[in-house]
């Protein structure tokens, strides 16, 4: 088994990763971490990164009943469209109490956090919905699994399959919350998203493009609040990444009727927002 393991890897890795050409190279990534990443090692990757952060970063969850029965209400039809792509995922949602700081981020086991700052930079539910599904769009794509490949290679990867070193996870968790990776995708990954994004965003019946609109409204907003606006620095957009969001959303026939924005103002006044 270990050698047939190896043999696999050294071939889809030697083929795509090092060849040089980028589809190669995703497409190599994504089969070795589809086949020899499992859903319990990214649950488990997941959990330490968890701890991590908790511990490293010191970052506080909302308690408040309301704030997170609201957060999972948006959430629960994206990630049940979520679930038709990718079966197996555990999901769980964390509401992190930091008003200054406009982000989310998915982590590898379905792990979804969002910063309360976001919450109070959105105008509308749907844009609320847009950026969550966005991120459950990087779990579905295993996108994190897929950095792993390319990040830390093929012994480290072998090792996480064949469960030889049980400390590989948690060694891969600690440096991906130290080194800052922890939120860092490519081009492609992040095209990748946005399209998940809008699907899901679209089948729980979220206007698609909350997504488009939340990005227009971050990028006028950047140049007066810099460093505060977390979310553009990690997913960088330009026009043409927009353009290319309302295309998709145009050719695949996306509708949603739900803005959202009535339900969403209550809970900015309770965060403390206007």
């Amino acid at each position: 088994m270990q050698r047939t393991l190896a043999l696999f890897l050294g071939l889809a890795l030697t083929a795509g990763i090092t060849s040089g050409c980028a589809a190669q190279r995703i497409s190599a990534e994504k089969a070795v971490a589809q086949a020899f990443i499992s859903d319990e090692q990214e649950e488990q990757i997941g959990a330490q990164v968890k701890k991590e952060l908790e511990q490293k970063e010191k970052i506080q969850y909302v308690q408040d009943p309301a704030i997170m029965e609201y957060v999972n209400r948006v959430v629960t039809p994206i990630l049940r469209a979520a679930n038709k792509d990718r079966k197996g995922v555990k999901w769980k949602v964390h509401v992190i109490n930091d008003p200054k700081t406009v982000n989310a981020f998915a982590t590898p086991g379905g792990y979804l956090y969002v910063y309360t700052g976001l919450l109070l930079a959105a105008d509308t539910e749907a844009e609320v919905a847009g950026v969550l599904a966005h991120e459950a769009g990087h779990v579905v794509g295993r996108h994190s699994a897929r950095a792993m490949v390319h990040a830390y290679g093929l012994q480290t990867i072998t090792q996480l399959a064949l469960g030889k070193d049980p400390g590989t996870a948690a060694k891969i968790a600690a440096q991906l919350v130290g080194g800052g990776a922890l939120l860092a995708h490519g081009r492609s990954e992040e095209t990748e998203a946005d399209e998940y994004g809008a699907r899901y965003a679209a089948a729980a019946n979220y206007d698609p493009k909350g997504l488009i609109t939340f990005f227009q409204k971050l990028r006028k907003m950047q140049g007066d609040t810099p460093g505060v606006l977390k979310w553009l620095s990690t997913h960088p957009t330009n026009a043409d990444r927009i353009r290319h969001l309302e295309q998709y959303i145009a050719q695949k026939n996306l509708r949603g009727t739900e803005t959202g924005t009535e339900r969403l103002a209550p809970i900015k006044k309770q965060l403390g927002g206007k």
